[in-house]
């Protein structure tokens, strides 16, 4: 199977774990593109971070036609979310790969092992 189906069938999979947890696909696309597609940890952030915007999109529309979206409190997050990002993103430009892909992998097992305590 060539990347092209195999990237196609990740996507497809990210979608629906992405919809239907409300987990952002860098949780999973992130460590799928660095183990088993080599892809360097920068440009799999930054490749991840271009994937969650349409489908961000598609999810946020359907949740709010369900009235499941606080307008208040996401105006509030994504203002505050967009300038943090700017900030991020030139912090981890001087981040080495291994140093980011350990501070990725801290945080994810940090933040499971929060949801699964709670």
């Amino acid at each position: 199977m060539n990347n092209s189906v195999k990237l196609t069938a990740v996507g497809l999979g990210i979608g629906i774990l992405s919809g239907f947890l409300g987990v952002g696909g860098g949780v999973f696309i992130i460590p799928l593109l660095v183990t088993y597609f080599a892809v360097a940890h920068h440009q799999a952030v930054g490749i991840s971070l271009a994937v969650v915007i349409p489908t961000a999109i598609v999810s946020g529309v359907i949740y709010g036609l369900h009235g499941n979206i606080d307008l208040v409190v996401a105006f509030n997050l994504a203002i505050a979310s967009a300038i943090g990002s700017w900030y991020g993103a030139r912090l981890a430009k001087k981040i080495s790969e291994d140093r980011l892909q350990l501070m990725f992998g801290v945080m994810l097992v940090l933040v499971g092992l929060r949801m699964v305590v709670s």
